[in-house]
Formats: structure tokens, C-alpha cells, sequence
């Protein structure tokens, strides 16, 4: 048995600490979860993912996995869609399938009372789908209607404008809900091909928690995923950056612009994630108290809410940041912004801010381990994110780098001179009048930090473009000498809030 100790946000050394009992179960033919075993209510939660996801579709077939992972439920063995359906209503089980960028994934809830007659109606769904080409053709209206109201929805705009010109051919480069073009000419055989590219064993990870034993767990292991096929489709290389200095506009008549920016970022096994996870958290974390939401909306009432995420996919990592705003405060914000990122390079954070963002990280993690889907979700992702469950083994987190007295910030170094918050560019946003300057979003430029050594920023933030959207407007810009849904999002960007 393993146990990880979920102690100062994993590496944050903090008096608060939350103990889970971990189990890593290995099947008889082979197949590994990890197990949070609580057998106080009798039911469990059961999280599968695929690695994979829709980056494994070829450009013509974009939208192929997302059809496939919406049809599952719709038929399944000697079942029709109406059928699947009243059984799984008569047993109170509770399955959902998602396709995200890296990932497929499964969720199941279940009665222990009704485990072995749920299992084996989700296997029929993973194992043996229907795929009727009436289920097919009404999934694919669904899906059809929710790309039209995407084409009117400015932050869906930003977002496939700024892949786009982030990552170009590459899977990341486009949506996968596909595109009306992609999707209307999707056949059948498309979606069978798409089930057997994405759910093989090679890529499985799983995780459990509740009413379930270890022993248990291992026989549905083989049970439920022991048929499917040994390998899946290869998996796609590395996303390139390709988002050149400059600006871009995209112009959509609204009277509030959505402004997204964002930058390559650091990997979550970088050694120096977790300063700039921290930093992340004082600048443009999600309390009021982020230093972008109280310059911005506290101050000013320039937006709403404005915030900042490390975004760390299978094949990119980035840093991303967003806010939307009236057209006639969207370029006060953006100054505002600017400015205070230029107070962080300047005057670095504060004792009094470490220690409240400390608090906060460290207190509010455990309160996320509030019940057996929950947990079970949390289980799978650091599976995923680590491999070895063993990486998750934090009892050396009072010996972490963060019990210093101040966070030093090596920004001033990382970014040179501050002089580069200066560097303008323009766009118009409609109905709004003359150009405004808006600058090269530099907060995307995260850095690590540490109370006691240089954590190597330079690696993060010496890097490419940065872009950002206004609410059907996108600006793109030279973030410095070197530079972007959910759960997350239509796009399963990892999200850090771990």
C-alpha cells in the first residue's frame, strides 16, 4: 500500500495535512488502478481514462473520437439506445464519456448492491458498442447544433483562432469537436475506426474509490477492459509553438470583449513547476485577493473576473490567462494588467503575500477530497501526470523549498528589462472607435521561484509569442527575447489547481 500524503499541496511544507490510503491494484491479467478503499457508504466511483484522446485523428476526420465518445451510450450489445439507457436508469448507475485532447475518459457510479449488473452494462457499452447508424446520424445533429452556436460564441473564436495560430497542423491546432465540413462527412466506419484507435489497454489508466477491495477491483480490471484491444493508434509528437510576433485581429460584433493571452509554460515534472505554481497563484489565482483580480475588478470594476492557469497538456505546456470586458474598459484593463505585471518584476511578491498564498493553497487542497468520484477523478489525473504512484510519496514536503521568509522572484532576470512591458501593439475592437494599445501580454511570463536559490526562469519565460483575444478579437504579440477546456474546457487542458 502506498500513502500519499496530500501535505502543503503536495511539495508546500504546511502544518495542514490530509492522509488518504492509497492502494495500487494490479489485476490477474495485468492492468493497474490505484484504489481509495471507504467502506463507509456503500458505493463507488470508477475513473478510466485513454491517453490519446482526439489529437489521434487525422485533419479530414477531426471530430471522429468526439462522435464515437458521444455514442457510446447509444446502444450496446442486444441493447438499442432506449434500451442501454432504461437499464442503466434501473440499476441508479451514473456513466458519462468525454473526449478530450490527450484523453478519453469514463466515468461510473455505482450501488454495491447493483456493481456486477453495472459493470457489466458498462463493459457492453467499452466492449462491444453499436454504433447505429440512426444513433450515429442523431449524435451527429447534437453535435452539428453545438458548432453553430460555437461559430457565435466569441470566447469558442478566441480560443480555436489562438490553437490555430499556436500550433498550426498539429492535432492541438484545431478543435476537436471537429468542424461542420469534418463532421457532416463522417461515416459510420469513421466512428468504428475512431473506437479502435482510441480504447486499447496500451493506455488505459484507472482509478477507484469506495465500496470496493482491492481483490474486487482486480477482477473487474479484467472484466470490464480485458477484451478491448491490446494497442490503440500511435500517439501523436510533440506540439511545435509556432506563434509568431505580431498582431491579430479578429473582429466579431459584441459589445464586451474576451481577452485570452497565454505562452508556452513549464512542464509539470520541471523541478521548478511548483514556484511558478505559486507565483501563478499570487498573480492570477482564483481569490479576490490575486493580485490581478484585486487591481483589476476590486479597484477599477474593470471586469467581472480575470485569472491565470499553468496548462499542461501531454504535448505542450503553456500558461494561460483571460478576462472579458466592456469595449470601453478592455483597454484600461489590459494597461492595468500590464502595470501590475511590471510591479511583480520590480518589487517581486511580498512576505505577507507568500504566506497568505501558502495558506490558502495548502488549506483549501484537501478540501477537495470530498467524496468518491472526486477523489477517484483526482486518482486517475496524477496517474496520468506521474506514472509512478511512488512521485506522489510527499512525507519530504517539510525539506520543500518554500519555507523561506520571501518569495524571490527572478523575473527582473528572466525578462531582462521591464521596458519590455512597454512594447505596444494595436487593434480596434468593433464598434468601439480608434485603435488602442494593447501590450504584449508579458504576465503569460510566469516564472519559477524560490526563497533561496534562482529555480531557472529563464527556462520558462525566455520564449516565444504570446497571444490575446478580445471577445472575437485576438492580439498576438512578442512576449519577449524567446514565449494557451477543461475540466476542464472544450480542450481537457490540465488545468493546475492539483
Amino acid at each position: 500500500m502506498i500513502r500519499i500524503v496530500f501535505a502543503a499541496l503536495l511539495l508546500l511544507a504546511a502544518p495542514v495535512r490530509a492522509e488518504i490510503p492509497i492502494q495500487e491494484v494490479t489485476s490477474p491479467g495485468g492492468i493497474k488502478a490505484w484504489l481509495v478503499e471507504d467502506r463507509n457508504i456503500p458505493f463507488a466511483a470508477l475513473e478510466i481514462r485513454f491517453k490519446g484522446g482526439t489529437s489521434l485523428e487525422a485533419p479530414d476526420k477531426r471530430g471522429a473520437v468526439n462522435l464515437m465518445t458521444a455514442t457510446l451510450e447509444e446502444g450496446a450489445g442486444a441493447m438499442d439506445s432506449l434500451g442501454f439507457a432504461q437499464a442503466r436508469d434501473a440499476l441508479a448507475a451514473s456513466f458519462s464519456f468525454d473526449a478530450g485532447t490527450d484523453s478519453v475518459g469514463v466515468s461510473a457510479k455505482f450501488l454495491t448492491e447493483n456493481r456486477d449488473q453495472a459493470i457489466d452494462l458498462l463493459r457492453a457499452a467499452l466492449v462491444s458498442p453499436r454504433f447505429d447508424q440512426d444513433a450515429v446520424d442523431r449524435v451527429r445533429e447534437q453535435v452539428l447544433s453545438n458548432l453553430r452556436s460555437n461559430a457565435k460564441d466569441p470566447g469558442k473564436i478566441a480560443s480555436e483562432r489562438f490553437d490555430a495560430l499556436a500550433f498550426g497542423d498539429h492535432p492541438y491546432g484545431s478543435s476537436g469537436e471537429g468542424t461542420i465540413a469534418t463532421v457532416t462527412a463522417l461515416t459510420r466506419d469513421d466512428v468504428m475506426a475512431a473506437y479502435k484507435a482510441a480504447l486499447a489497454r496500451d493506455r488505459v489508466f484507472v482509478a477507484a474509490s469506495g465500496d470496493i477491495t482491492a481483490e474486487e477491483l482486480g477482477l473487474i480490471l479484467d472484466r470490464l477492459l480485458g477484451d478491448l484491444p491490446a494497442t490503440g493508434a500511435p500517439l501523436p509528437g510533440a506540439a511545435p509553438w509556432l506563434l509568431p510576433a505580431g498582431v491579430t485581429v479578429v473582429d466579431f460584433p459584441t459589445p464586451q470583449s474576451t481577452v485570452l493571452f497565454g505562452q508556452q509554460g513549464i512542464p509539470r515534472d520541471d523541478p521548478d513547476f511548483f514556484p511558478a505554481f505559486v507565483l501563478n497563484e499570487v498573480i492570477g489565482g482564483g481569490r479576490f485577493t490575486a493580485r490581478l483580480m484585486t487591481e483589476v475588478r476590486e479597484k477599477r470594476g474593470l471586469t467581472y473576473g480575470i485569472g491565470t492557469s499553468i496548462v499542461n497538456m501531454d504535448r505542450a505546456d503553456l500558461i494561460l490567462g483571460q478576462f472579458s470586458a466592456s469595449n470601453d474598459k478592455v483597454a484600461e484593463a489590459i494597461r492595468v494588467v500590464q502595470a501590475e505585471w511590471g510591479r511583480i518584476v520590480n518589487e517581486g511578491v511580498t512576505p505577507e503575500e507568500l504566506k497568505a498564498t501558502k495558506t490558502y493553497l495548502t488549506g483549501s487542497y484537501p478540501l477537495r477530497f470530498d467524496g468518491n468520484g472526486p477523489i477517484a477523478s483526482i486518482l486517475v489525473g496524477m496517474q496520468m501526470e506521474w506514472v509512478n504512484p511512488k512521485g506522489c510519496d510527499c512525507e519530504s514536503a517539510q525539506q520543500a523549498p518554500f519555507v523561506g521568509p520571501t518569495l524571490r522572484l527572478p523575473i527582473r532576470h528572466a525578462l531582462d528589462d521591464p521596458k519590455h512591458l512597454d512594447r505596444a501593439s494595436a487593434f480596434r475592437r468593433p464598434g468601439c472607435g480608434d485603435h488602442v494599445p494593447v501590450f504584449p501580454s508579458a504576465l503569460g511570463r510566469l516564472a519559477g521561484a524560490d526563497p533561496v536559490r534562482r529555480c531557472g526562469a529563464d527556462r520558462l519565460v525566455r520564449r516565444l509569442p504570446c497571444a490575446v483575444v478580445e471577445a472575437g478579437i485576438e492580439v498576438r504579440g512578442d512576449a519577449g527575447p524567446d514565449r494557451r477546456q477543461g475540466d476542464g474546457g472544450d480542450r481537457d487542458h490540465g488545468h493546475h489547481r492539483l
